[in-house]
């Protein structure tokens, strides 16, 4: 589903990813660990071109963009409709309810018939447990609730694949369970996910696989039993010994 190729991101001189190359197969949650800094968010903004790679490729189904080479803007949007982003903010329009929120971007971006996306929307929003706030706008909303509306705004464009950017960084704890237990029934029902996220429970119980990342690079990928309970790397051992410390 996702194959991404020697890819680099420098900005001006800082080089923040220094030739990552990784594969996501269909129906696989990958999630993305690492200290602060290590090119994490970097790497999944230039998976849907929100940054644009230095150089190196990436492919999302059947959309290929080769950045060593000059890209033609006009294929960028090709790339981007294949994914879904749900960020740490949530990004809401503050004037629109809910339902509005999520019907936007098929009304918008994809012409679809109002009533259509309406349809749509109010049953991704009963889906992420908000059947009952169809009418509220984001202030009438906890952190958790808005959150949950963004992965539903995020669904309605029907992405091949979903990236999700620590979007629980920005929750009261007690609110971060209800944003996991929506991504769990997403990866349960076989979404394709990318996950940069602080949760290592969330990280162990669901992931496929995992990747830690340091300085621009990947320095160990594996699953998460392995990663966690042996991991291979010195440097993977002082993160996650840091993590209990």
């Amino acid at each position: 589903m996702i194959t991404i190729t020697n890819l680099h991101k420098q900005f001006a001189s800082l080089e923040v990813l220094k030739g990552i190359s990784m594969t996501v197969e269909k129906g696989k949650v990958v999630v993305i660990i690492g200290p602060s800094g290590s090119g994490k968010t970097t790497l999944l903004r230039c998976l849907n071109a929100l940054e644009i790679p230095t150089t190196g490729s990436v492919q999302i189904g059947e959309v290929k963009l080769d950045f060593s080479q000059k890209v033609d803007r006009s294929s960028i949007p090709r790339l981007r409709k294949q994914t879904g982003m749900v960020f740490q903010s949530y990004n809401l329009f503050p004037h629109m309810t809910a339902l509005e929120n999520v019907m936007e971007g098929p009304v918008t971006v994809k012409k679809e018939n109002k009533e259509q996306a309406k349809t749509k929307a109010a049953a991704l929003l009963a889906k992420v447990g908000l059947g009952d706030k169809l009418d509220h706008y984001p202030a009438q909303l906890s952190g958790g609730q808005q959150q949950r509306v963004g992965i539903a705004r995020a669904l309605a464009m029907d992405p091949q694949v979903m990236l999700f950017d620590e979007p629980t960084s920005a929750l009261d704890p007690e609110l971060v369970g209800e944003v996991l237990k929506v991504m769990k029934e997403l990866a349960m029902e076989g979404m394709t996910m990318v996950v940069v996220t602080h949760e290592m429970g969330f990280a162990r119980e669901v992931a496929d696989e995992v990747i830690f990342m340091d300085q621009g690079v990947i320095v160990e990928h594996d699953s998460p039993q392995k990663l966690f309970n042996q991991p291979r790397e010195d440097r993977t051992r002082q993160f996650l010994q840091h993590l209990k410390s």
